[in-house]
Formats: structure tokens, sequence, C-alpha cells
């Protein structure tokens, strides 16, 4: 908790802005934008939101200067000017500013444009002539519209490689204007600030594992963050008015001492770098993590794969070379640990991401001491869905993406709600209901709340998807939500409210194959629940997402492990920043995986399966074991409704045929309770 009088609420001076708090939020690419990039009304409303929560600086991520392919915000031409003005005016109601971070992508634009352009006329001539009847001539088009197209992504994929070293001076030139041109659209746009964005092409240059030139932007430290200060100096002239930042990618190291990164500088020449850009008139330095590995985890990691706020000892060393404001960025999840990194005088301003997409009002709970619900750092619904060009939404926070439309409506009159089940779906159909001013009462079964939240957190590096529960923990007793543990609802219980909303989740299920019933079979809840251990051997039914966490959480235990899956890969839904670590723990540890494989009996040595050739063929195979672990799903739970006369919505894992995950159950429960 905080007060008013904190340092995290405290005013600070960059260059010609005041913000009025030490929050930003950093560069994040949303997926929000328009097809051809210009703010629409999905941006529009998700950025007010941050800002109407209190958030003092806004960084608009990924801002092409060009018209590219990417899905991005784009401000290349004048037309697009006015959704920017709408943006920048949007959130100088609340008191906000905002900067644009402006980019270029690693490959020639223009050229790869041409050439989908090219593929896209070959398309449209081959439908004509189609239309016309001309046959041939509408499979010679066709043929040369996939030609191009595939020439294109030859391009692209060759220019992510090379283009920082190909890359003529006149080419280099060309994209410091184009940079130069969206700065000054930008500051006629309203738009506060520009943060050079110091990854992508920019941080190529800089990396002396990159750039490979002979030329005056290529060797020597000097050479290489030339065109860097070059682009600084471009947008300072275009656009003079506005607050100018560097975002600082550094090339930080993994547990293991191995570099982390690729397209960025060292510790010490970002150091040195940082110096040049102060002398260079820069307002402000983030200091961030570098990438350029092809995984998004490196940038943004996952819960469990780096420490907290990794970043922030280069920071500090950066924010004692220098005098204008240093932000820090990375796993920092808590007000507390944002308070104490600017108490420390660590850093100046604090940069919450994944954090602000799990609760926008990070600032105004902060002045009220209102508990925040904090980021899981899971990536399930923002870095997921960045890497598979979705619009990105956390997992916890029902509104994201919808803020124009999605909002706790007010209580219609005097309501009495019974939620039965203290699992995840249960205490948000909870905080939903008596943030609309219902009496809530929760009815828990067992001894404790969460679900299968507690089960989730057993495996290694997951222990932080325990927040979740601790969230409701800290802000149910303060809405006035009762608890009662230990208590079997029934149904004079809910007949004793106006509304029911029933969370009683899901079981696991065996498959009923011979020797199902063996004393050496085990349910994946129960060795997650600590109620069973096991030792040796164990072959692990299931090779999703329980199993394989059940997978890992047994090789932490020290058993040898086999996996059973009837798919053609394990872990098929896991994030991909997740998997990496998943695949490196089994190499380490020799886990068998047998894909595309049946299970068909269960004897006493082992497991009999049957797997599925290349050529469509089954084999047998034999899988010899101690134990058995069957993790091959779940299904809803019943309720008896008998003798209930209230309304009643089943939501989370019971709510249908299929089970939920958190993201699901956190929506049909915000979903249910707002709609009493």
């Amino acid at each position: 908790m905080t007060t008013p009088a904190s340092k995290l609420l405290q005013p600070i001076t960059v260059g010609p802005l005041e913000l009025k708090n030490r929050i930003m939020f950093p560069p994040l690419t949303t997926g929000y934008e328009e097809r051809d990039g210009s703010i629409g009304e999905r941006s529009l409303a998700f950025y007010e939101r941050l800002a109407r929560g209190g958030v003092s600086y806004i960084v608009i991520g990924d801002v092409a200067p060009v018209m590219t392919a990417s899905p991005t915000p784009k401000l290349a031409t004048d037309a697009q000017i006015p959704t920017f003005k709408a943006l920048a005016d949007a959130v100088h109601k609340h008191g906000a500013k905002v900067a644009l971070q402006l980019f270029h992508p690693e490959y020639d634009v223009p050229g790869v444009g041409r050439m989908v352009m090219g593929s896209m006329a070959a398309a449209k001539a081959a439908q004509e002539a189609k239309a016309a009847g001309d046959e041939e001539t509408f499979a010679a088009k066709m043929a040369e519209s996939n030609e191009i197209r595939n020439q294109a992504y030859a391009k692209l994929h060759h220019d992510m490689q090379h283009f920082v070293n190909e890359a003529s001076v006149e080419q280099l030139t060309q994209i410091k204007e184009a940079i130069a041109a969206s700065a000054a659209r930008a500051q006629q746009a309203g738009i506060d600030a520009i943060e050079v964005h110091g990854d992508r092409l920019v941080g190529s240059l800089c990396s002396a594992i990159l750039n490979q030139r002979t030329d005056e932007y290529g060797g020597s430290f000097e050479n290489r963050v030339r065109y860097a200060l070059e682009v600084v100096a471009a947008i300072k002239e275009a656009a003079p008015q506005l607050m100018v930042e560097y975002k600082l990618p550094v090339i930080m190291e993994n547990p293991d001492g191995t570099p982390r990164g690729k397209g960025g500088l060292q510790p010490d020449e970002a150091c040195e770098f940082a110096k040049l850009l102060e002398g260079a008139g820069i307002d402000m330095i983030q200091v961030a993590q570098a990438n350029h590995t092809g995984n998004m985890g490196d940038t943004i990691p996952p819960m469990g794969a780096m420490p907290y706020n990794w970043t922030l000892p280069v920071a500090e060393r950066v924010k004692a070379l220098v005098s204008v404001p240093v932000a820090t960025v990375g796993r920092v999840v808590s007000v507390e640990a944002g308070e104490k990194i600017l108490e420390d005088g660590a850093a100046d301003i604090i940069a919450y991401g994944r954090s602000l997409m799990c609760d926008p009002d990070i600032a105004l709970k902060a002045a009220t001491g209102e508990p925040i619900r904090e980021c899981l750092n899971c990536n399930k619904g923002c870095v997921d869905a960045i890497q598979n060009r979705k619009y990105i939404s956390c997992v916890l926070n029902a509104e994201n993406g919808d803020e124009a439309t999605i909002a706790i409506k007010p209580g219609e009159g005097d309501k009495k709600v019974a939620v039965v089940g203290g699992g995840i779906a249960g205490l948000e159909a909870a905080r939903v209901a008596a943030k609309r001013g219902y009496d809530v009462t929760v009815y828990e079964a067992s001894d404790h709340l969460g679900g299968q939240i507690v089960l989730a957190a057993a495996p290694p590096r997951k222990d932080e998807i325990m927040r979740s529960v601790e969230y409701y923990e800290k802000i149910l007793p303060g809405l006035g939500v009762k608890v009662e543990l230990s208590h079997v609802a029934t149904a004079e219980d809910l007949n004793a409210a106006d509304a029911a909303i029933v969370a009683v989740g899901a079981h696991d299920v065996v498959i009923p194959v011979p020797g199902a019933d063996s004393d050496k079979v085990v349910s994946s809840w129960d060795v997650l629940a600590g109620k069973v251990e096991l030792t040796g051997r164990v072959a692990v039914i299931g090779g999703g997402l329980v199993g394989t966490e059940t997978a890992e959480y047994l090789l932490q235990h020290g058993c040898e492990v086999a996996i059973v899956e009837m798919l053609d890969k394990i872990a098929a839904g896991e994030s991909e920043t997740i998997l990496p670590l998943i695949m490196s723990d089994f190499a380490e540890h020799n886990v068998e995986q047998h894909v595309k494989t049946r299970l068909t009996a269960i004897t006493d040595e082992g497991v009999e399966a049957v797997r599925t050739t290349e050529d469509g063929a089954e084999e047998p195979v034999n899988i010899a074991c101690d134990y058995v672990v069957m993790a091959v799903g779940s299904k809803a739970n019943a309720f008896d409704l008998d003798g209930v006369t209230v309304p009643v919505t089943c939501v989370g894992d019971c709510s249908g045929e299929r089970t939920a995950d958190i993201a699901s159950a956190i929506r049909t429960a915000y979903h249910a309770a707002n709609e009493l």
C-alpha cells in the first residue's frame, strides 16, 4: 500500500512535460489498431481507459513511419493524423501524456511492399480473366501471383536476417527521413512525446552481435551508435516541441550466464551510450531488455523465468551516469515493488506493462490503498496473442480490448447473491456482484479458496499464479463479501438469496482401459495436490498442459518420466514463451515423449499402447513403469438444483460441456454477475 504523498504518485518533470506521477504504460503491441494502422475505436477506448485509471505517461508501441504489412499502428501519411489527434485529446482529458514509439522493421519495406502489391495485382487480373471465361489467363495469372508472393516472403525472411548489413546508406537515410516526418505529424496531432525504438533496425545497427558492416555505421562502438544518434537529431529537428525518450535495449544475462538478446548493447556499452544520448538532447531513457532472438519471452518473460525487474541493475547504473529521468521496465508486478525502486533511487519512473493490462487502475488504487489485481506474468493472453497476430487481453481482465462496451454496471436495487464455489470463477463472480452493490456470500466446500488454481501453482515456476487467489482474499472482505469455508451449499442457502451463481468446477477423468482401476494408477490432480508421493519410473498419460506440468512436478521430485500423448506433439496449448523452458527441462531429464500414441491397457509391468506410424499403421508400444498418472482432461461437476427456486447461472468449468481455462472462467463469471 502507498499514500498520495508516496514517491510513486509524485509528479516529475521530463523535458518540456510535467508528468503527474511516476506510473508509465510502456510500449506494447496490442493489435487493437485498424487495418491501415490508424487509431480506431478499440485502441482509443483502451488507451483512454489507462488514462482514466491514473497512468501519467502512455507509450503507443511499434508505430511505423511507413506503410508496412505489419499489424501495428502507422503514422505514415497526413491522412492518419486525425485519428492520432483523437487519441491525444482522449488521454489529455484525464491528465495523461502520450508518446508514439517510432520504429522501422528490419526489412526493405518498399521493396517487399512492391512485391506484395504485384502479387495482389496479378491475383486481381486472374479473377477478371476467370469472370470473362478465360481459364488459361486465369491459371497463368494465379501462378504469377503465387510466385511473386513466395518471392516476397523469401525476401522478407532474408531481410530479417541480413538487412541491417545490406541496407545502403541511401536506404538508411530514407528511413531516417520517414521517422522524422512521422514525428512531425505526431507534433501536428498534439502527441506529447516520441520514444525512439532502440531495438529492431536501430538496435540491430547498435549491436556488436548483429552489425557486421564495414562502413561508417559498422565496426567501432562510435560507428554502431552513429545511426541511432542521427535518428534522435532528425526527430528533434522535425518535432522540436516534443519530449524525446529513448528505449535503450540492453543485452542482459540469463540465469545460466549466457547472453539474453542480440539487438542492443552490452551493459558497459549501454552505459556509455546513455551518456551520448543525454548529450544529444534526449529527455528520458527507458532501460529495457534487448530482443532479436525470435522468442518474445526474452523481452517479456513468463513467471519464474527471470527474477523480478531483472533489468533494474543496469537502469541503476545508467541513472548514476545521467541527469535525465530513467525508467525501468520488466516484471515490476506490485505497487510495493515500484515504490521501493523509487525510494532506493534506482530509477525515476516505473513502467507497468502487463500489470496495467491486468489492472488499469494501479495509480488510483495506490492513492486509496485498494488492492490491485496483480499480473501473473503467465503470458497467455498478452504475449501469446501478439505472437499469434491476435489482439491482446489479460486472462484476469474481462474488459481488455472491449473497454468501449464492457464495464461493471450499477446494481439494480438491493439483492442478495449466493455464489457456490470459491475457485477463480466463483471469486470473480463475487467481486463483480459486490462491486455492483449486492450482498454476496460465497460457499466453498473445502477449507480454502482457489480451487484448481492451487493445483496449477504446484509445478515448477508456477507458484506466482497464486497471486490471482490472493487478490480476491485481499479485496473481497473490503467489499463486504462473506466467505463460508467448509460449507456445502444447500437449496436453503440458495433460496435465501435473490439469485445464485454456481461455480463448482470440474473433476479429472480416467481413460476406461483394462487396468485403469489398478492401485498403481493415480490422478494428476492428487499428485499436484500432494495427496500422493510417487517414486521411480512414472508414465504420464496425456501431454496437454496438465500432463506436461505434472511431468515437470514429478521430475522435481526425483522421478523418471515418460509421457504418452495421442496428438503429434505435447503441450500443444502452452505459451510459446514457456514451451522452451519445458522442453529444456525435459531434455535435461531425458523425458520420453511418446506422441501419436494411444493408451490401450495398464498392466503390472507398465503401460501398453499403440503408436500411429507415418504411413498410418499402428505398432505396439510397451512402457515399463512403477506408476501411471492420468492427466487426460476434466469433466464439469454437477450441482444438485433440486428444491432451488431462485434463478441460477453456472460459470467457469461447470458452465458447459468443455471445461474452462482461466480466461474463460473469469469472463463467464464476470458477465454472469454483471447481468444479475
